[in-house]
């Protein structure tokens, strides 16, 4: 039978639940158990995919094309595997297929309730992931925190749990934080054992508690919260603030979490414990190197959750190359205000993510512009590809009112234009081109000497494409389709040749970077960046287009 961890929050949401699970999956994984992952989203939205980036950070998008929490890119790149929308589920999806039930007259004629019919169906969810995944090793986390309303059914259904699967076949971790008094220079418990005794009120009592804490815990603190939160001494588990969320793994493993969960749950994988190959990969994170400063340049950098798996893919190129990335976010509604020059003078590369809406597009226009004129390398993710055939369009096309009808339904230049699969699609959540598409890559391009194969695979989600009715126009003026899908109708990848590099996706290719085999476009966005000469130097020119 699959074992399941079960991993809950107190205290404050944002503690890094999601890296706690992850980091879980990791150390399991290194001991040779096979690992699937899940999060439990309490809140009403069916899936995070009609959210602002505001409210919910990143949209994660899986390989089957659901779209997901963010938490799920942590999974991924910790784990290293790929996970289906069997990994995410949240409450309006619960609810929804509750409904739907009873107005087919399953429940023939019976009362709906929370418990047991939406605890039923949770419950029922696990169970399918567990089965379908084949894992040994099923780590649940639940969003939130104990005490909030939305949650309850969520932690009523895992607590029912223990008993459907058998006591040592399920194991509760809970992730609380220690608030920091600097008055009397002390880490708080109070918090710590409320969330406990809350969580002990609903009927789960944690078999471990990590503790998140911006100063070390001390032996004292650990025996307190072992006594008033009736755990294990050695079950209280230090966990300080990191510079790189790669250590924690390490962290947990060194406080003895993954003895703690072998011996609860009966795991012998075989694997070996020390994690060798992952602490040489966080000790060259942590040694000394050089830094290049990149730029993303987007509209929702207020949240930098919003593009942390860009991010992290960045940091995954930088650490191939022995280089700290460093990453400075720009406001995309800046350079519209303020222009690009000064926003922009110090970065050694740009990068453009994705994004819906008008506001800030001018502005990454902008950035596309300075990014060419200055032959500043740039990677253009989804938006960040439209933009830049835009911007080629308004300057070297001829074609100064050259937009996409997302911004500019009226325009008489669409450049970019809705797809033809999109056209009269009515409802917004899930509708797009979603998940994995193939692509076929151009030989002697950045494409193909990236991924060094012919076909490849890659994530979707995007509304609008490059209009193919401008096609001859774009490559008379050295913009290249270096990438399209099989029957070649949709252009997935385009390079303007004259530059040292520049190149737009309209997929998402930042969410198969893995921190130990980073995308091969970032890879080789940021070897230009940083000028690193490779074996063979620089590819070939194009037979598609002489650069300048």
């Amino acid at each position: 039978m699959t074992k399941i961890i079960f991993v809950t929050g107190g205290v404050v949401s944002s503690v890094g639940k999601g890296v706690c699970v992850a980091s879980i999956g990791r150390i399991l994984k290194s001991r040779g158990v096979s690992v699937s992952l899940m999060k439990l989203d309490p809140y009403l939205n069916v899936d995070p995919g009609t959210m602002s980036p505001y409210q919910h950070g990143e949209v994660f998008v899986t390989g089957d094309g659901s779209e997901t929490d963010l938490d799920l890119g942590h999974y991924e790149r910790f784990v290293d595997v790929n996970l289906t929308g069997l990994s995410n589920i949240t409450a309006g999806r619960i609810y929804s297929e509750v409904i739907a039930r009873e107005r087919r007259g399953e429940f023939l004629g019976g009362t709906i309730q929370a418990v047991p019919h939406v605890t039923d169906a949770i419950k029922k969810r696990i169970s399918l992931l567990a089965e379908r995944s084949g894992a040994e090793v099923v780590v649940v986390e639940v969003g939130g925190t104990v005490g909030d309303i939305e949650g309850l059914p969520f932690l009523e259904a895992i607590r029912q749990m223990r008993n459907e699967v058998g006591r040592d076949n399920a194991y509760y971790i809970h992730v609380t934080f220690l608030p920091y008094i600097s008055a009397t220079d002390e880490l708080k418990t109070k918090p710590t054992q409320h969330s406990v005794r809350e969580l002990r009120g609903i009927g789960i009592l944690p078999d471990a508690i990590i503790c998140r804490a911006d100063h070390d815990v001390d032996d004292e603190i650990k025996n307190k919260i072992s006594i008033y939160c009736d755990v294990p001494n050695d079950a209280v588990i230090n966990l300080p603030t990191v510079s790189s969320i790669y250590e924690v793994p390490l962290i947990l493993q060194e406080e003895g979490l993954g003895d703690q969960v072998a011996r609860a749950l009966r795991l012998d994988g075989g694997g070996s414990r020390d994690m060798a190959g992952w602490r040489e990969m966080v000790s060259a994170i942590r040694a000394p190197k050089r830094t290049l400063p990149i730029a993303i340049v987007g509209k929702y950098v207020d949240l930098r959750d919003s593009y942390i798996s860009v991010k992290e893919a960045l940091l995954h190129a930088g650490l191939h190359y022995g280089l700290d990335v460093d990453v400075q976010w720009v406001n995309s509604e800046r350079i519209e205000e303020e222009g690009p020059d000064r926003l922009l003078e110090s970065a050694s590369g740009v990068v453009v993510p994705g994004g819906f809406g008008a506001r800030g597009v001018e502005g990454m226009i902008q950035t596309a512009r300075y990014a060419r004129d200055h032959d500043v390398p740039y990677l253009g993710l989804c938006l960040g590809l439209q933009v830049m055939v835009v911007e080629i369009g308004r300057s070297l096309m001829g074609l100064a009112a050259a937009n996409s009808t997302e911004m500019n339904p009226n325009t008489p230049h669409p450049v970019i234009d809705l797809m033809n699969s999109q056209r009269g699609v009515t409802d917004m959540g899930g509708t797009m081109r979603l998940g994995v598409y193939p692509c076929e890559t151009i030989p002697d391009s950045w494409a193909r000497k990236a991924y060094g194969e012919a076909v490849v695979e890659e994530r979707h989600r995007h509304r609008w494409e490059v209009n193919n009715r401008y096609r001859e126009r774009m490559e008379a003026v050295n913009l290249w389709p270096t990438g399209l899908s099989p029957d070649g109708e949709l252009i997935e990848i385009m390079e303007y040749a004259p530059a040292k590099f520049m190149v737009g996706t309209q997929f998402h290719p930042e969410f198969l970077s893995r921190p130990n085999r980073p995308h091969p476009l970032f890879r080789e966005f940021i070897g230009v960046a940083t000028d690193v000469v490779r074996e063979g130097g620089q590819p070939p020119l194009p037979e598609i287009g002489l650069r300048e």
